[in-house]
């Protein structure tokens, strides 16, 4: 087995974005990290992959909106100012949030969670190229993710999900080692007749 590759799975971590530094990602990374997540297996060349990206001002933006649709959508028992505050400030360190969005295709024979499957396998196309690049990479899937009006805010229809966004920059902080918890014998069963 290639070394590179198995290292660069074994290498590769989840940052916060509160642990990036600010530094700004070149547009053109971005594009070629969008080009890897395009190449994810998909069942019927659905492709069901969807990003929308935020860069420069657009992630304050994007932060700001989000904060404020927590503000809007959130029963006034169930809000915590605290809340609106970390979605506020989510991303004052990141230089790009991407939105993970499921477009599903138009053939119904192919199950959702195929699809949704599908959009996974292209993040971590993605998550692996920054890996590569020395690029820290957080998948979120807090606040108003996997509401209407965050599918509203995106332009997504009905049958489309928010999966979560994906904030990329750079850290300062050594990258923590990696652990599992269960060995990989308790998460296999082989059959052999």
């Amino acid at each position: 087995m290639d070394q590179q590759l198995v290292t660069l799975i074994k290498d590769r971590r989840t940052i916060k974005p509160a642990a990036m530094n600010g530094k700004k990602i070149p547009d053109e990374t971005i594009r070629q990290l969008l080009e890897l997540a395009n190449w994810a297996p998909t069942h019927g060349y659905t492709e069901p992959w969807y990003f929308v990206v935020y860069s420069g001002e657009g992630v304050k933006r994007f932060c700001t909106d989000h904060a404020e649709l927590y503000k809007t959508h959130t029963p006034a028992a169930q809000y915590i100012p605290g809340n609106y505050e970390k979605l506020q400030h989510q991303g004052d360190l990141a230089s790009h949030i991407i939105a993970i969005c499921m477009k599903r295709g138009d053939n119904p024979k192919i199950p959702e969670i195929e699809e949704i499957a599908a959009v996974s396998c292209a993040v971590q196309n993605m998550w692996l190229g920054a890996a590569a690049e020395g690029i820290a990479a957080y998948w979120g899937s807090g606040g108003m993710t996997y509401t209407p009006a965050m599918q509203d805010y995106l332009g997504l229809r009905n049958q489309d999900k928010v999966l979560g966004f994906f904030y990329l920059g750079y850290t300062d902080q050594a990258l923590p080692e990696g652990r599992r918890l269960k060995p990989i014998a308790e998460k296999v069963r082989v059959v052999t007749n």
